[in-house]
């Protein structure tokens, strides 16, 4: 599977110059815990829900000011083309749930840890749908086959 095919929701972005109040009230009103930010339209950073609180309320950060004051900068960010595995292998190696997912210079989603349970929470589903319901119903037993007899 593609990293492109796993993304669950648009990609949610803020420009740089934006304040930390309107990251905040992004982030509500898209349903998201971060926002990737970028300048003139090329990705600079990116900015958690955990940032606005360790980066912004705790240490008394103006809600007027810049999200680029607290954002990350330089994110690790993985191809739209790439398999998920190499996503998976980012997230292992990484302290963070979200990943920017590119195409080029351009935007292509978010990946969160979140989209992979989804899809694995899925496919243990589908995988596990016949067992379970033989736990569930039982099965009967398989008929006894027919005995075709080639003597006279």
């Amino acid at each position: 599977m593609k990293v492109s095919e796993a993304i669950r929701k648009i990609p949610a972005t803020i420009d740089a110059a934006e304040t930390v109040y309107a990251a905040a009230k992004l982030m509500d009103s898209h349903a998201v815990g971060a926002l990737m930010v970028t300048d003139q339209g090329l990705l600079v950073g990116i900015v958690t829900d955990r940032d606005l609180v360790v980066r912004g309320i705790a240490r008394r950060v103006d809600a007027s000011a810049r999200i680029d004051s607290a954002m990350t900068t330089n994110p690790i960010t993985v191809p739209a083309d790439a398999e998920l595995n190499e996503a998976l292998t980012i997230f292992r190696s990484h302290p963070f749930r979200r990943l920017p997912v590119m195409r080029g210079d351009e935007i292509a989603g978010m990946l969160t840890v979140d989209d992979l349970v989804v899809d694995l929470t899925s496919s243990l589903t589908t995988l596990v749908l016949p067992v379970t319901g033989q736990v569930l119903f039982g099965s009967p037993e398989p008929s006894t086959p027919a005995v075709i007899s080639t003597s006279p």
